[in-house]
């Protein structure tokens, strides 16, 4: 039973034993008796991963390695293919070892795993719901795009929805099922998008520009912007000039040119907002143009920091160095795991920019 056991070092990514579906809870037992003395076994969350991409349980396995390092938790990760014509149900148990911190015991993560093909999909629900956790949280990643319609049964359980928009074809269509999901869960979901998770960094590195009193001023002199976006990562764009359009109350307007974005403030007074596509990080460099004086907003060289600066335009500046965001899976997760309360900021940003994405 050995082989279950898997190590944040480990190159490969077993699923671990394949079970019945009727006898996961009796092997688990057997699992952690084995285990008894050496292992501790640890949650504070349930946390599903559903995806229809082939392989994908071997990498969903792996990124549920790396995340139970830092959040433990009772793992599902679902493989699905509706589009298979006979139907097949497999399981399989593992957990995710890692050495406390007082380097005593293992800290384990169970994981179960399914992968689902044909009619059967329809399952889902049924499957989550009878292998979670009870009393504690549950999280609900889905990876890629949602279907419609979607099953209310499962929304009824689900306390966060975690999905990347970045992905989505429509954005439009996507974001009406999730918010129609919500309401019928009576508004108890909390919608995470890793899209804005991607964002965190420079939000904070912008908004580090007005902490003074003395800066305020600059926020009714905004008379442009230019966000710098690389290919595929629009999406990620616009949703930064919701952010500025709903924390500074500005209005979008309709323009011709996709990425020329124009707003208005309170006063009827034009925004530009011009998006650039660059080869880099997903969102490069931002300028803000606040009368004479420029706030800049730039990926340093070295990869994990953001330089940031302001003054007249082209005088000379020292940057100030600020951590910059990473794009991997795990780092966007584990953020998004810290996180409580509503998004109530991400809604209103979305509300702003909803036609343009």
């Amino acid at each position: 039973m050995i082989a279950l056991i898997m190590p944040a070092t480990a190159e490969t990514y077993s699923l671990g034993l394949q079970v019945e579906i009727g006898k996961i809870d009796k092997e688990l037992k057997k699992l952690w008796e084995q285990g008894e003395g050496a292992m501790t076994r640890a949650s504070l969350i349930n946390l599903a991963i559903y995806s229809e991409a082939p392989g994908s349980l071997e990498k969903n396995t792996q990124i549920i390695s790396q995340i139970t390092q830092s959040h433990a938790c009772r793992a599902i990760v679902i493989g699905a293919d509706s589009e298979a014509k006979e139907n097949r149900v497999d399981a399989w148990i593992s957990a995710h070892c890692h050495i406390s911190h007082a380097g005593s015991k293992q800290i384990c993560s169970e994981q179960l795993s399914f992968l689902l093909e044909g009619p059967c999909t329809n399952l889902l629900p049924s499957i989550v719901f009878s292998h979670l956790d009870s009393d504690l949280p549950f999280y609900l990643w889905w990876q890629g795009e949602f279907h419609d319609p979607m099953d209310p049964q499962l929304w009824a359980w689900v306390d966060r929805l975690i999905y990347d928009s970045q992905t989505w074809s429509s954005f439009a269509a996507q974001m009406r099922l999730v918010e129609t999901a919500q309401q019928e869960a009576r508004q108890r979901v909390v919608l995470c998008d890793l899209n804005w998770t991607r964002l965190d960094k420079v939000r904070s590195a912008i908004a580090q520009f007005f902490d003074h009193p003395a800066s305020h001023h600059h926020f009714a002199k905004i008379e442009s912007a230019r966000i710098d976006f690389a290919p595929d990562f629009r999406s990620a764009a616009v949703l930064l000039a919701g952010w500025l359009a709903a924390q500074l109350n500005w209005r979008a307007e309709k323009t011709k040119a996709r990425n020329k974005l124009q707003f208005s403030d309170s006063s009827g007074r034009k925004i530009d907002i011009e998006l650039r596509e660059h080869a880099g990080e997903p969102i490069g460099r931002i300028i803000l143009n606040s009368g004479d004086v420029e706030f800049i907003v730039t990926p340093a060289k070295c990869g994990d920091l953001l330089e940031v600066s302001r003054g007249k335009r082209g005088e000379k500046r020292i940057p100030q160095s600020m951590p910059a965001q990473s794009n991997h899976p795990v780092d966007l997760m584990s953020q998004e795991l810290m996180r409580g309360g509503p998004h109530s900021v991400y809604l209103r940003a979305v509300n702003c920019v909803r036609d343009l994405l």
